[in-house]
């Protein structure tokens, strides 16, 4: 070999002699996601069983909340945050729901909502105004207490047993979050199990929800809501607060299972000279 490849060699050898010696790298801790001590196992069946379970053994709700909800505004690239309020959630299956909620400090009335299922009744008496309309989804381009349906409240607080004609699947996932006190990245193992049913006369399966659940206690954290469009319609999520889009947050503060509700529980006196819209 002659000179001059012979010092090239030795020159493309003095790189990783260089690097070896520690004067081209530092040395830093990768944070190590910590895993669960105890993750439970369960087949399908018996995730539906459980959920099925749990559902079957709910009749009424009597729910104490600080309502919070924030209204965004994707054209002029803003959101409104409207005032939090009390409230109080009334809900007897199958399909009943009121929802009061209370003007801070006055403690008067800021809404007043009551469902049957199928239609709902929606009064604001600060602005002298009533709703009524179906149970179907909000139109586009309504905001505020007008975009509100009973069915947001019921999915928040329910979630429903899986019916019999009904079809699922469940697949196993790992989720990966920080502690906030701690700092630790935590391992959430989870099981997603997808609820559909079949289309009339055809071979697609319409998605009706996705039920997230931890398999540290087996319980749900979060629902995916489809409409009949297989659009994600509603996201409901238990426990840490996210930001994203239009939201209605739910404190909870106290709940009460099982307490005998009658049907006048359930209905709405609209104040005379309340000008009443109808809203589809």
């Amino acid at each position: 070999m002659s000179g001059p490849c012979r010092r090239a060699a030795s020159a493309f050898l003095m790189v990783p002699v260089l690097l070896l010696s520690g004067c081209l790298f530092t040395t830093r801790k990768l944070p190590v996601p910590r895993a669960p001590q105890v993750t439970q196992t369960a087949t399908g069946e018996e995730l539906v069983e459980q959920i099925n379970k749990r559902w079957d053994a709910l009749e009424t709700l009597n729910v104490r909340v600080q309502i919070q909800a924030s209204v965004t505004n994707a054209k002029k690239d803003e959101a409104t945050d409207f005032t939090s309020v009390r409230g109080i959630i009334l809900m007897r299956k199958p399909e009943m729901v009121r929802v009061l909620g209370q003007l801070p400090v006055l403690g008067t009335r800021a809404f007043d909502m009551a469902s049957d299922g199928k239609t709902f009744t929606l009064s604001v008496p600060p602005k002298g105004t009533a709703y009524k309309g179906s149970n179907t989804e909000a139109p586009k381009g309504s905001t505020g207490l007008q975009s509100m349906r009973p069915s947001l409240f019921f999915d928040a607080m329910f979630v429903r047993g899986i019916g019999p004609n009904d079809d699922y699947t469940k697949t196993a996932d790992t989720d990966t979050v920080e502690d906030p006190q701690k700092k630790h990245l935590l391992i959430i193992p989870e099981y997603i199990l997808s609820v559909m049913r079949p289309r009339a006369n055809s071979r697609e399966l319409q998605p009706l929800r996705v039920i997230h659940i931890h398999r540290e206690d087996m319980l749900p954290y979060q629902q995916d809501l489809y409409d009949e469009k297989n659009n994600l319609e509603t996201q409901i999520i238990y426990g840490r607060y996210i930001e994203y889009g239009d939201q209605v947050v739910l404190s909870v503060e106290k709940v009460t299972e099982n307490m005998p509700l009658s049907d006048d529980q359930f209905q709405i006196k609209i104040p005379e000279g309340t000008k009443i819209q109808s809203v589809q």
